[in-house]
């Protein structure tokens, strides 16, 4: 074993879409940053494509330290962990919220109102900027509810593949406005990574080829070139503080158990709506926060659900790429139209989800699914409930000596009301398109968890301010999903890396991070685990 001395200026709990961009500023101001990453990294190998690689089938998903769900869906819910986070198993659609989820009045349930303490003009230059690092392929019109754009897509989105053309020209025939959806994808090969082959994996699979820009692909490998240094297969336990600043993160090697700590002068929390609340609530910050109690409410994961329509045919190009559709004419939330959500073109159920679904003698039926239908996904935007929330068993913890986080979550009428509303248009397009019978699966995950930690400007009911600032902590940021007081009804990886640069670049932007003698000596950090260290940011000292 190999020891390290380092000093930091930030340490990053969590390398997914919020914690590689929030490094992204820092790394550009030229200073030391550590980023702490419970998983390890994806191998992209063709074996990404297989039926055991996908979702839950990874093993990049985890249960190790699984939620205990309440409410709708009761049960256990895991946790991928990789370099690059969940993001690394997304569908690539990078869309920028709708100027009217920053505006419209939010009416949080048993709660004071809750508001967005920036304007979308406000973070516009940062939604540009992430989708420059992305190299997000778009096209400026088509889209009914598109907000203005200070600059063009990266990219230009591509023709449509296979049954993509037809969920478009069955939406128009019936009164529709079917645009491209914006795609973080390459599909031109003109840089590092490959282009995409347009295979029919991209959702739900790591990227075999790189080709899909996640965190772990377009992001981190030039940050770490640039001196980031990354310790992966290391959980964050605890965050230590006293005089009303973090002091420290201890840390376990998931391999040795190895316990260390951690230092830096700020700390960039980004392990997710779910894990950010737990780690909060389990190292006692809550107290510190004049909005303590609201850690860990107003969960929200949008109401989603999947359409998927059988054709008597095998479709063409099937197995192709064709998440390529989106539908917003049934956005709304302006002049008195009640908001419902979008619809977006997907493939058909992988091979593996189907497999895990049906009789050990019906397993042979995901080919036939596969080549015979294809599907929409519909996303409802859920209320801000204060009872939807995450809070900390009393009796289990994890074999790190973390509290078991318990979630506590149900829709209301109105979430299943858009739901149905939307599912049913979805049914209608895809039986237009000529499907012989569609079915409606809900979708039961917290891939679009957010809102558990949000910001607001009011002190006493959000825990964050306007620059993700941890209220009552000085140098503590959230920058993960959890910061959003309203979830919209897009996908939100890219509103969260938009919002990461935006209150990255305002601590870069701020006075000396080094701060007086006293609190250097807390940045020296011991790293001691050389076989999970990426890159280079420190000295070899003796023992």
């Amino acid at each position: 074993m190999v020891a390290r001395l380092s000093r930091f200026d930030a340490v990053i709990i969590g390398s997914g879409m919020g914690g590689a961009m929030a490094a992204r500023p820092l790394i550009d101001s030229g200073l030391r940053v550590l980023m702490l990453e419970r998983g390890s990294t994806v191998a992209r190998t063709p074996d990404c494509w297989a039926p055991d690689s996908v979702l839950e089938r990874s093993p990049h998903y985890s249960v190790e330290s699984a939620f205990r769900v309440h409410g709708d869906d009761p049960g256990t819910s895991g946790s991928y962990h990789c370099v690059g986070g969940p993001a690394v198993f997304y569908g690539a659609v990078s869309m920028r919220m709708r100027e009217v989820d920053f505006s419209a009045p939010l009416d949080v349930r048993g709660d004071a109102p809750g508001r967005w303490p920036f304007t979308y003009a406000d973070i516009e230059p940062y939604y540009l900027w992430a989708e420059r690092i992305l190299g997000v392929a778009g096209r400026e019109s088509g889209d009914p509810t598109a907000p203005w754009r200070s600059g063009p897509y990266p990219q230009r989105a591509p023709d449509l593949l296979g049954p993509a053309r037809l969920v478009w020209d069955s939406s128009e025939r019936l009164g529709l406005t079917p645009f491209h959806l914006p795609l973080a994808i390459d599909f031109t090969g003109k840089g590092a990574r490959a282009a995409c082959v347009r295979c029919g994996t991209c959702d739900g699979h790591a990227c075999a080829l790189g080709s899909k820009s996640d965190p772990g692909t377009s992001v981190l490998p030039d940050l770490v070139a640039r001196g980031l240094t990354l310790v992966s297969d290391t959980v964050a336990v605890r965050l230590l503080y006293r005089n009303h600043r973090v002091t420290g993160v201890e840390c376990v090697d998931r391999g040795s158990g190895f316990r260390w700590i951690a230092r830096g002068h700020h700390y960039i929390l980004s392990a997710g709506a779910l894990a950010s609340p737990q780690l909060i609530l389990a190292s006692g910050l809550a107290q510190a926060n004049p909005a303590g109690d609201s850690v860990g409410r107003t969960l929200m994961r949008h109401s989603n659900a999947l359409v998927f329509g059988l054709f008597p045919g095998v479709l063409e190009g099937s197995r192709s790429f064709h998440k390529q559709v989106g539908i917003h004419d049934l956005y709304g939330g302006e002049h008195d139209r009640p908001k419902l959500g979008c619809i977006q073109s997907i493939h058909p159920p992988p091979v593996g989800m189907v497999q895990d679904r049906v009789p050990s003698w019906a397993a042979g039926l995901g080919d036939v699914i596969a080549d015979h239908s294809t599907g929409l996904l519909v996303i409802a935007e859920d209320e801000p409930c204060r009872d939807n929330r995450v809070t900390l068993s009393r009796k289990h913890s994890d074999r790190f000596g973390v509290p078991q986080g318990v979630v506590h979550h149900s829709y209301t009428q109105r979430d299943m009301d858009a739901r149905r509303s939307l599912a049913r248009v979805a049914g209608r397009i895809l039986r237009g398109a000529g499907a012989v019978f569609t079915t409606c699966y809900r979708i039961k995950t917290f891939s679009h968890a957010v809102g558990t930690v949000r910001m607001g400007e009011d002190a006493r009911t959000s825990p964050l301010d306007g620059f993700g600032r941890f209220r009552g902590i000085d140098n503590l940021r959230v920058v993960d999903g959890s910061f959003m007081p309203r979830a919209g009804a897009v996908n939100p990886s890219l509103t969260i890396a938009a919002n990461a640069l935006r209150c990255a670049s305002h601590l870069a932007g701020r006075a000396s991070l080094t701060g007086p003698r006293d609190a250097r000596q807390d940045m020296w950090t011991e790293l001691r685990i050389p076989m999970h260290v990426h890159g280079e940011n420190g000295r070899e000292v003796s023992r």
